[in-house]
């Protein structure tokens, strides 16, 4: 079973956890599907995409549990990236949590593996 994470902003969470689903933040939804990342690629999509951004969390979700409806494609570097083309229901994370940003805009994920 491999784990994936979302990065979003804890606003965008609430409004999730109101309506039982989350449909994809602005860029998900301009690409008609809702970016995950892998634990090695979260880093690296942090920094790329939120950094200066505060109140961030991460929701970790077990990819199996997204079923066909999730697809590994080639994105950055050629490296396979999990996209879910569908809402994601609140029910499949399996943990939040915060993602400050330390001062340089990396994140400090810790260990998400």
């Amino acid at each position: 079973m491999a784990r994936i994470y979302k990065i979003l902003t804890r606003a965008e969470w609430r409004v999730a956890q109101a309506a039982g689903i989350f449909a994809g933040s602005a860029v998900d939804l301009t690409d008609g599907f809702i970016h995950f990342s892998t634990a090695a690629q979260a880093g690296e999509t942090a920094r790329r995409h939120f950094a200066g951004q505060a109140d961030l969390v991460v929701l970790e979700i077990e990819a199996d549990d997204l079923g066909a409806a999730l697809r590994w494609e080639p994105s950055r570097g050629g490296d396979l990236f999990p996209h879910l083309y569908g809402s994601l229901a609140v029910s499949d994370v399996r943990s939040e949590r915060t993602a400050p940003l330390g001062a340089d805009g990396a994140p400090l994920l810790g260990d998400l593996a």
